[in-house]
């Protein structure tokens, strides 16, 4: 056993409750290779696991109580099962303790009370989703604690029930199905409209490329009312055209929603229908070609972030346009917008070069330090020790 972060977790366990925890679980947090805000319109993504984890040390209780601590936290949270609700958890711990409730509601029972101690070094607010790395890591460890026998599918489903009903966030399962069903140097290929999946190989590796992600560490602005109102956009857009959702148009529809929408309108929708046929032929050219034909997949989808759906910023066009330039193969902003981080695909000998340039750039214009390292795809959530 060489994790570190595992053995630390468990040690930690071990101070924080004065006995051993039954065990040790962890799920990756996930980079979302192409596909943005295509989630919510039923459309298709990319995303991968990445080798950046969240551990949960786990055990049995004797009677019904589950106490929460982490090291994010000195604070130790103690409730009841059956008093856990949306009223009576907040802040992190809502994350695990909304997981143990979900399964609770998915089986119509419940187990024994838990201890659990949280541990990670997937970075928080870099849009490489740490929420769900702490969803899937407890979904597994409950899972098995509680004999409930769900599979990979379920346990993903009941990650996002725990954040949309517990935490309160409206997040699809984008997230979780990359934490529960990463494969090493494999996508996971996500129709969010029957969420069914499959496995894509990356190819990274062979290629001698990585993913590197360049975290411009600036929050994300306006957020709320920004992914609001670009929502509505996608929401007016469908139902002026008379579908379902925007998956339901192709790029052929395109010209009649030039002449219906209002040009603000029309460019959200743009967007989501060219993105979901960047994705479509991500994957194409994946299975045919390789990764390195995918590069200008990568920048159409920036691009089409950054003109037609307005949700890039200047730091994060700069991250883009700085690796493209220095000879990553291919770049995009990454997440919801307004700010968190850019990914590069980029050949493994000039990540030190591409680093040091956007740096000196972020430098040279005044922006804040970047925070850059390098990800490659990785296995789903898993018992450690």
């Amino acid at each position: 056993m060489s994790d570190p972060i595992a053995l630390q977790a468990a040690a930690n366990f071990a101070a924080k409750y004065g006995y051993e925890a039954s065990g040790v679980w962890s799920a990756p947090g996930r980079v979302n290779l192409i596909g943005e805000h295509t989630d919510y319109n039923e459309g298709f993504v990319l995303p991968f696991a990445i080798n950046r984890r969240t551990y949960a040390a786990v055990s049995l209780r004797g009677d019904s109580q589950v106490r929460v601590s982490s090291t994010f936290s000195s604070e130790v949270v103690e409730v009841e099962l059956s008093a856990i609700n949306a009223q009576s958890v907040s802040g992190w711990a809502a994350y695990p303790l909304g997981v143990v409730w979900a399964v609770h509601e998915k089986t119509g029972s419940w187990g024994s009370g838990l201890d659990i101690f949280i541990d990670s070094d997937v970075p928080v607010g870099a849009g490489l989703s740490s929420s769900a790395a702490i969803e899937c890591a407890v979904a597994v460890a409950v899972n098995e604690l509680w004999n409930t026998n769900l599979g990979r599918r379920d346990l993903a489903r009941i990650g996002q029930r725990a954040e949309n009903a517990i935490v309160g966030a409206p997040t699809g399962i984008m997230d979780q199905s990359a934490s529960m069903l990463g494969e090493l140097d494999h996508a996971v290929f996500l129709d969010c409209r029957d969420l069914t999946a499959k496995s894509v190989p990356l190819g990274f590796a062979e290629a001698g490329l990585e993913i590197l992600i360049i975290d411009t560490q600036v929050e994300h602005r306006h957020s709320e009312g920004g992914y609001a109102s670009r929502r509505a956009s996608c929401e007016l857009g469908a139902a002026t055209m008379g579908v379902k959702a925007l998956r339901d148009l192709t790029i052929a529809d395109l010209d009649r929603a030039h002449e219906l929408l209002d040009d603000v309108t029309f460019r959200r929708v743009r967007h989501i229908v060219t993105e979901n046929q960047r994705v479509l032929d991500t994957v194409a050219k994946l299975e045919a070609e390789g990764p390195r034909a995918i590069g200008d997949l990568l920048y159409g989808s920036h691009a089409s972030m950054r003109d037609d759906f307005e949700i890039s910023i200047d730091e994060l066009d700069t991250a883009v346009e700085t690796a493209l330039r220095h000879g990553a193969v291919g770049a995009r902003m990454t997440g919801g917008g307004f700010g968190g981080a850019a990914i590069a695909l980029t050949p493994v000998e000039i990540i030190s070069e591409v680093t040091l340039a956007v740096r000196a750039e972020f430098e040279v214009l005044g922006y804040g330090e970047p925070n850059i390292f390098a990800v490659s795809a990785a296995p789903g959530a898993v018992r450690v020790i």
